[in-house]
């Protein structure tokens, strides 16, 4: 039988004769590791299992309501990692690069009535889920 390195723990594992492109040994954390690799290359290449994906994660929440307001309230140690992270990532952005959060606006004036042409915005500013970051061109009053 062959050996080969595992990837994931990099200790020497014996190749399955019916796994002819195994890379991964058969520890339960190198397993894991495996799946999540494929999983992120799964939803990096085909649109229906991310759609899917997002769909049963949606559902999950509609399921839990709450569930991540109460988690930070249990875990205060999660938060400020978090808010460390994302301190760390704001300082490496450009200036001028923005994080638009659910119903943000720089402008609390009202638009004036009119049509308007809504452009999306792809100069690498971070929008929450189902938001767009875009572009607004007046291209008539009425």
């Amino acid at each position: 039988m062959s050996t080969r390195r595992c990837l994931a723990c990099g200790s020497q594992f014996r190749l399955l004769p019916q796994v002819p492109e195994q890379n991964h040994c058969s520890a339960p954390a190198c397993q894991r590791e495996r799946r999540k690799l494929w999983q992120r290359l799964k939803r990096a290449t085909d649109p229906a299992y991310r759609d899917n994906q997002a769909r049963a994660q949606k559902a999950w929440l509609e399921r839990h309501p709450g569930y991540w307001s109460q988690y930070r309230d249990s875990h205060p140690e999660y938060v400020e990692r978090n808010r460390e992270h994302q301190t760390a990532r704001n300082a490496n952005r450009k200036e001028g690069n923005l994080i638009a959060k659910m119903d943000a606006s720089r402008d609390p004036r009202p638009l004036p009535s009119g049509t308007y042409r809504l452009s999306m915005v792809q100069d690498g500013q971070i929008a929450k889920m189902d938001e767009w970051i875009v572009q607004i061109v007046l291209l008539a009053k009425t």
